[in-house]
């Protein structure tokens, strides 16, 4: 299975930034493969470029998530189910019922499959500018992020993201969720007030 997705990045590569637009669109919504492998070597090879493909990445990626969100509000859990296990599903749902609309925010910025996410807004009808609104903060965020370390790492960027960029996003995901649960703990207290 890697190497019939190995082949498939190095086919889009191919295409460049259509690869890249491609991809990132498709990840939101139904594809297994994540634009960043595609958006890093793009961006190490041509540097001067790379802030406007972190932009190309994070637009198309959002106009993904919408039709994931279409997906999910047409055709529902079924077809999560053909993408992820019902284990994966109920924490997916656990994180919709905790966190509400942020679990799109942390899900666009850590390495979670988005297209779970965006299915399930779907499904649990999330208004829609509400996916857009969080899906730009988040994956804007995730891919602006690999642009900036490529910038300043230039080569050594893609072993350094490598390493790292996992547990970067999960660090940044939990410090999403301490700052929303302060924004709740504070809100509350001014409606008590």
């Amino acid at each position: 299975m890697s190497e019939l997705i190995h082949s498939i990045e190095e086919w889009l590569m191919e295409y460049g930034i259509f690869g890249l637009f491609f991809v990132s669109f498709a990840d939101s919504s139904f594809f297994p493969i994540p634009p960043d492998v595609l958006l890093i070597p793009m961006g190490i090879s041509n540097p001067d470029r790379v802030i406007w493909y972190a932009f190309i990445t994070t637009v198309a990626s959002v106009l993904g998530a919408i039709l994931g969100w279409f997906i999910g509000k047409k055709l529902g859990r079924p077809v999560l189910r053909y993408i992820i296990s019902e284990e994966r599903i109920q924490k997916v749902e656990n994180y919709f019922n905790k966190y509400g609309p942020v679990a799109i925010l942390i899900a666009g910025f850590t390495p979670i499959p988005y297209k779970v996410f965006t299915i399930f807004a779907g499904i649990t009808k999330v208004q829609l500018r509400t996916l857009i609104i969080w899906s730009i903060i988040g994956r804007g965020a995730r891919f602006f992020l690999e642009a900036a370390l490529i910038m300043v790492l230039g080569a050594q960027a893609r072993p350094f993201i490598e390493e790292n960029f996992g547990m970067l996003t999960l660090i940044g995901g939990a410090l999403i969720v301490i700052v929303y649960i302060i924004y709740l703990i504070m809100r509350k207290k001014k409606k008590t007030v």
